[in-house]
């Protein structure tokens, strides 16, 4: 039985491994392809605007779809410590999303696809011939398939959590918020993030599937129609959930790494579990500031998407990031990357929400959001909050697992990430304040100094995530070769 058990560790382990390195790989090409897009706006680089969004496309998608891959790992290392995980379910989500992914490729590079990640309806069918009908179909379907992989994926941690805890809402510690239960017995703080994770990739996932399979077969049979505020609605509910769902699935790192290094328990209180479901609630709705340039939506849902945009940022935030300074303080931590890494995305998540509150003001909303002023938040929020929880916990694990040591190189590509990171967002946020136009092939000579910083910053970012990524490359040759070693007691 022993025996047994530790076989299912090593798959599932092999897996986890798989998905960070899969996942840190393309968030690598994908930085490259937003270089090339800011030369481009830059006029440092005479690229096509068709292949201008075409990298435009793969760019959103595959950073978002890697970030969630290797953010999904993130979560499902920690929460299997509590609940009782598919390992096959977590297998063929990788399938699935590498299938999705190949789909996406051949669609954009081979039949010129360019929608962006958006996909906004009826533009999949009704492209001017910028793309014919196996090139939205491609992207569509492989979409499709890579959402149908993280919903079975969701679907499973939903399965665990309430054979283990009667229900999601017992999940999210409700029981304990209602007072049937003492505080001493709240659901982890894991189990809690990944609660709210569920419930809200679920939803989003479905939205998406339901606006991509209209989209199919609009492409095929131009004759099926739908309500395009409806397929708005549909698109933003599954995108900006599921890309905020990223960020939460990454804290979970933050809660049990930091804990780790410092030797103190995460505690789970009432305050605790009371923002982590006002943050469920509102991460479903406030996808709506999205919407807040669409006069034909109901004025009540625009006014909805400014109060709780403003409100979404703050219970999760200020718990976790408090939560952080205060386990830190005075606990004789002793720092190295991947404790720095999760740490250092306190900032990022702090201060790349400041910019999109201000975007939630309709006021504002109306004059800067189809400006770089979105990119500049998201790169940031993304960039120095979910990315460096990732990066974080590829070190936490690699040193927790092999005997590989840091060097100076790592830490010098610590501080050119952190920099980076602060230049690309800076130069996007520059650009939206001089409204720059986001999404554009080509700018006036005013817009370019900007972009073309931006683009410096970037070459940066990507040196130091290739030290990040070997750093990991050179912990799965030394964890191959004390395979026997470690035999399934920790990751590997």
């Amino acid at each position: 039985m022993d025996t047994m058990k530790q076989k299912i560790s090593r798959s599932s382990n092999n897996l986890i491994v798989t998905y960070l390195s899969f996942g840190g790989i393309v968030i690598l090409v994908m930085m490259i392809f937003g270089i090339l897009m800011l030369l481009a706006q830059g006029g440092v680089l005479n690229l096509p605007p068709a292949s201008f969004y075409q990298f435009l496309t793969i760019h959103g998608t595959g950073m978002i779809g890697a970030s969630a891959l290797a953010a999904s790992s993130v979560m499902w290392y920690f929460l299997r410590k509590y609940v009782e995980l598919s390992t096959k379910v977590f297998l063929w989500n990788l399938v699935l999303f590498t299938i999705g992914v190949l789909m996406v490729i051949i669609g954009v590079f081979s039949f010129e696809y360019a929608s962006a990640w958006t996909f906004l309806y009826p533009l999949p069918a009704l492209s001017g011939n910028a793309w014919g009908t196996t090139g939205a179909l491609l992207y569509l379907f492989g979409m499709l398939i890579l959402g149908i992989g993280f919903l079975l994926l969701f679907l499973d941690t939903g399965r665990a959590i309430i054979r283990k805890y009667g229900s999601l809402s017992k999940g999210l510690g409700w029981d304990v918020i209602s007072g049937k239960k003492a505080e001493k017995d709240s659901p982890p703080s894991t189990v809690v993030a990944s609660t709210m994770v569920t419930i809200v990739n679920v939803s989003a996932l479905t939205a998406g599937a339901i606006v991509l399979i209209m989209n199919v077969i609009n492409v095929i049979n131009p004759a099926f129609t739908f309500d395009p505020l409806l397929a708005k609605n549909l698109t933003f509910a599954f995108g900006h959930i599921f890309a905020n769902s990223i960020i939460y699935m990454g804290v979970i790192a933050v809660y049990e790494i930091l804990s780790k290094y410092t030797n103190r328990p995460w505690k789970v209180n009432k305050p605790f579990l009371i923002a982590w479901t006002m943050s469920t609630v509102f991460t479903l709705v406030i996808y709506t500031h999205h919407m807040l340039m669409d006069t034909a939506m109901p004025k009540w849902m625009l006014i909805m998407g400014q109060v709780l945009s403003y409100a979404n940022g703050l219970p999760v935030l200020v718990i976790t990031a408090y939560g952080a300074l205060m386990i830190v303080y005075k606990s004789g931590i002793k720092w190295d990357m991947g404790s720095g890494l999760i740490f250092l995305s306190m900032f990022g998540w702090v201060v790349g929400v400041v910019p999109a509150i201000v975007d939630a003001t309709i006021v504002v909303n109306h004059v800067m959001h189809n400006t770089k002023w979105v990119p500049g938040h998201f790169h940031m929020y993304m960039g120095l909050g979910a990315c460096a929880m990732i990066f974080g916990f590829m070190y936490y694990i690699a040193k927790e697992d092999s005997n590989i040591t840091t060097t100076l190189i790592d830490k010098l590509a610590f501080i050119g990430y952190t920099a980076a990171i602060i230049g690309v967002s800076g130069s996007f946020l520059v650009s939206g304040a001089l409204s720059t136009p986001r999404r554009w092939a080509t700018h006036f000579p005013e817009w370019m100094a900007p972009a073309n910083f931006g683009a410096a910053a970037g070459a940066l970012a990507v040196f130091s995530l290739a030290v990040f990524i070997l750093h990991f490359i050179r912990y799965i040759g030394k964890r191959n070769k004390t395979d026997n070693v470690y035999k399934g007691k920790k990751l590997a």
